[in-house]
């Protein structure tokens, strides 16, 4: 192969490195392209032509009201990668839509990213091995004198280390964005409601106000109106509002987000003021953010006494018993 490769690369002049890097560069382009097909979105001329058909029809009036596929599980080979439970499977959409990715083929392409990373960062690494062991190949940044000194062992631990960090580390990258949606809906939450009970107040209603809400905080949380502008695009699809709430509540992975659902799922159901509804809801949560404020500091002395134990104790006793031993190495050492 090496040979071959000589002698094409001394047809058209160059040399043996230049034809590798070309190469690699264009097996890196290749996997490029492949990703951005794999992860765009369809055409929407042919999402609507495949809607026009009979089955798509009756799909559509099978789950007229949940405005969402149907989940019918893993096919073909994406059953050995996608969890074949569908508690787990659930569990996994759910927090995907927790992180910001509500459509349904996040799934399907998240799953696609770990398997390309679980295996693109492993190759990687047997691309350097390989190119390390070419004859007239020498690698930038001390890299072949690395290489060089890898055992077979040494090679094996970092294949896992490599492949277990591709497949496994989107999940916890999955977490923390998660955790960092869910801080910024719980910041910006209280805000959102004094607006929504200001518009109430003013005469609008309760799906106007939402909307008019959602859209003033587009810039400011845009987490927060895509879940306002969301519940009433499924309203006005024609979903239940309380179930609409709810879905916005398991998407958001907020307690507080909940507790506002199932105060307008009381006040719906029961009859209630909309405005005094939340009004109580406002001065309950502004409340709890007081009360949580206060948690937080209250904690801070707990938190500060390990700090002051390590730093201030050492010196207290060097001052304390500091004198008494210099007399006794003074009065002993003299004597």
């Amino acid at each position: 192969m090496f040979e071959y490769m000589e002698i094409v690369s001394g047809q058209f002049g160059l040399s043996p490195n230049h034809v590798i890097i070309g190469l690699v560069a264009i097996g890196a382009f290749l996997a490029f392209v492949g990703m951005l097909a794999m992860l765009r979105r369809p055409n929407p001329a042919a999402v609507r032509i495949a809607a026009s058909s009979p089955e798509a029809r009756r799909a559509a009036r099978q789950n007229r009201g949940l405005l969402r596929p149907m989940d019918n599980g893993p096919k073909g080979l994406m059953k050995s990668f996608v969890p074949s439970d569908a508690t787990a499977r659930t569990s996994l959409q759910r927090k995907l839509s927790q992180a910001g990715y509500p459509h349904s083929g996040a799934l399907t392409k998240f799953t696609m990213v770990r398997i390309f990373l679980g295996l693109i960062l492993p190759a990687l690494l047997v691309a350097l091995i390989v190119t390390s062991q070419v004859s007239g190949v020498h690698l930038p940044l001390g890299l072949h004198k690395s290489i060089a000194t890898l055992s077979s062992m040494k090679i094996f631990q970092l294949l896992t280390i490599l492949v277990a960090l591709g497949y496994f580390g989107p999940v916890f990258w999955l977490n923390q964005r998660v955790a960092e949606r869910r801080r910024r809906i719980e910041e910006g939450f209280p805000n959102a409601l004094d607006l929504m009970q200001i518009s109430v107040e003013a005469g609008l209603g309760f799906d106007a106000a939402m909307t008019r809400v959602g859209n003033e905080l587009v810039e400011v949380s845009p987490d927060i109106a895509f879940e306002f502008l969301s519940v009433q695009t499924q309203v006005q699809a024609g979903r239940a509002r309380d179930v609409a709430m709810q879905d916005m509540a398991d998407r958001t992975g907020v307690e507080v987000v909940r507790s506002f659902a199932n105060v307008v799922y009381q006040s719906m159901q029961f009859g209630t003021s909309m405005a005094s509804a939340l009004t109580t809801y406002s001065q309950e949560l502004r409340k709890f953010r007081e009360l949580r404020a206060e948690e937080m500091a209250n904690k801070l002395p707990v938190k500060m006494s390990a700090v002051l134990a390590s730093l201030m104790l050492p010196a207290l006793i060097l001052i304390t018993i500091g004198p008494v031993v210099i007399r006794y190495i003074r009065f002993y050492g003299g004597g």
